[in-house]
């Protein structure tokens, strides 16, 4: 048997196995793209403009009941998106006004309840199916380890405690970096680039030498450079610096030198990502990364997610326009410290709006 039809054996043997096999540790392009060619743009390279929506309510890590198992049946997946679409159906009814007291008012999108609840399910887009590549729902985002769950260092402190040098309420500078207008919430912004609570557009542009992953939330504007080599280490930026290269029709980035407070559950010193970006219909990109952090995992992290088409258009997010809340937040602290209260959680970890 040649290599060619052993490939094809394998692919078939894998694509067979179904919800019964083994987590898969990357899919092959080609595999899902079943003979579709990508358009060429007037560069010559593949074409991966245009507007994409991640919005999943695939989780990162995989429940633990499903094992190493990858594929979800057909109906596991229909039960799975029908109990979505009821708790949506649910939370988008009419508030009951007779209810006056707010911490018995039903739970919102994100599962918060009452007071704690910042937005209702008018105001949030999660997503409604999931991650489906090659016609089959996924039990989770990560395909490596095969557990589908983050191989984390006992001896690595939570990323949002490394981030927090202080305590929450001490300075702006210790608030989440969504809520300081920084960069999106939950890692939307990536490098990997993560589903969120809302606003999960991507916009991709294309030129000779760079593509811009405009993302929607917080309105991060990716670049990332064809061609080319890091900076020092000692250059960090918001994001990290990527680097492009195309192979065939997939575009590979890699990231590096990004900065501690970010990346995913946030990195060490010398984390690098690599991101496949290939469009295996005229509808979706198939959306592949792989996390490299040997000080923060214990083995390499890989995942893939669906980045598909849609006609929405990308409106300026005016993060700071009307955004009262970090003002509220650390008057209230200091008014609560002249009172000699405690400020509760004032040592805590800060939960990010959106994150996984």
């Amino acid at each position: 048997m040649n290599s060619r039809l052993l490939a094809f054996a394998l692919a078939t043997s894998a694509l067979a196995l179904g919800a019964t096999g083994p987590a898969r540790a990357q899919t092959d392009p080609a595999a899902v793209a079943k003979g579709y060619r990508a358009p060429h743009n007037a560069s010559g390279q593949p074409d991966i403009s245009g507007v994409w929506s991640n919005a999943t309510i695939t989780r990162l890590e995989r429940d633990p009941k499903y094992g190493e198992r990858l594929i979800l049946t057909p109906a596991e997946a229909a039960t799975i998106e029908g109990a979505s679409d009821q708790r949506n159906a649910r939370l988008r009814a009419n508030t009951d006004t007779t209810i006056k007291d707010p911490d018995k008012l039903p739970e919102c999108q994100s599962g918060a309840q009452g007071a704690a609840c910042g937005y209702n399910a008018f105001w949030t887009d999660p997503g409604t199916r999931l991650v489906r590549i090659g016609g089959e729902a996924r039990t989770s985002i990560l395909t490596s380890p095969a557990n589908g769950r983050l191989p984390g260092r006992p001896s690595v402190p939570a990323a949002r405690a490394r981030a927090q040098l202080g305590g929450n309420f001490d300075n702006p500078e210790n608030r989440a970096l969504g809520e300081r207008c920084i960069v999106g919430f939950g890692g939307t912004s990536g490098p990997p680039m993560m589903p969120v609570l809302y606003n999960n557009h991507y916009q991709i542009q294309q030129t000779k030498d760079a593509v811009v992953i405009l993302v929607e939330m917080i309105h991060d504007a990716r670049i990332v450079r064809i061609g080319g080599v890091h900076p020092s280490p000692e250059v960090r930026t918001w994001m990290g610096d990527s680097i492009g290269h195309w192979e065939g029709d997939t575009l590979v980035v890699e990231t590096a030198n990004l900065r501690r407070e970010q990346g995913l559950r946030g990195p060490e010193d010398n984390m690098k990502v690599i991101e496949r970006f290939t469009r295996v219909s005229p509808q979706q990109i198939l959306y592949q990364f792989e996390v490299v952090d040997p000080a923060a995992f214990s083995a390499p992290v890989k995942g893939e997610e669906a980045l598909n088409f849609t006609r929405d258009r990308i409106y300026e997010y005016a993060c700071h326009e009307g955004n009262y809340a970090m003002t509220g937040i650390l008057a209230g602290a200091r008014q609560a410290e002249k009172e000699g209260r405690p400020v509760e959680g004032n040592r805590g970890q800060v939960k990010e709006e959106g994150g996984d």
